[in-house]
């Protein structure tokens, strides 16, 4: 079941499945674990999935795979869950989600760009890279990532210091 072919059934059958619930089909994945498979299934929207949306998406997600022949007669555990902060910034919806958030964009001539997202749109993106606005195609783009931060300068705002002294 590891082969492109069935990877891409399971997207054809999976994703209006997956719409009909509001969210975007963002990847599937079959794995051997042991005796059985182990079928990821990872979905997304704007705003972020709440652990409802993931048990909702997996009901819908299950009653389709039993009703259909796509993962064949070896047993499988469905796991549906949302990317990770490690997933790479691919499409254009993926930088959206993404935006106030630290990245490091890699780019089509192997150079590589890290600023916080202040905006996207159909065509691009923009970063703040060191204070200044720096505009990027997305056809320039060929991943992003985002930056883990521990403290945004925007915590320390919240925390009451702003140097006043009481």
């Amino acid at each position: 079941m590891g082969s492109a072919t069935s990877r891409d059934r399971l997207i054809e059958l999976l994703e209006p499945v997956v719409g009909a619930e509001g969210l975007d089909l963002e990847d599937v994945t079959v794995t051997p674990a042991g005796k059985r498979r182990l079928l990821r299934v990872v979905v997304d929207r704007d705003g972020g999935v709440s652990l409802d949306d993931v048990a909702e998406v997996s009901h819908a997600v299950s009653a389709t795979l039993d009703a259909d022949e796509a993962m064949g007669a070896t047993p499988y555990v469905l796991e549906v869950s949302s990317p990770g902060v490690d997933r790479p910034l691919t499409e254009p919806r993926h930088w959206r989600r993404a935006v106030k958030r630290l990245v490091k964009a890699d780019l089509k001539d192997g150079s590589a760009v890290e600023g916080r997202i202040v905006a996207t749109d159909e065509t691009g993106v923009e970063l703040d890279v060191d204070g200044a606005p720096r505009r990027i195609d997305y056809e320039d783009l060929t991943r992003g990532r985002v930056q883990v931060e521990f403290r945004r300068l925007d915590d320390a705002e919240d925390d009451g210091e702003d140097g006043d002294e009481g």
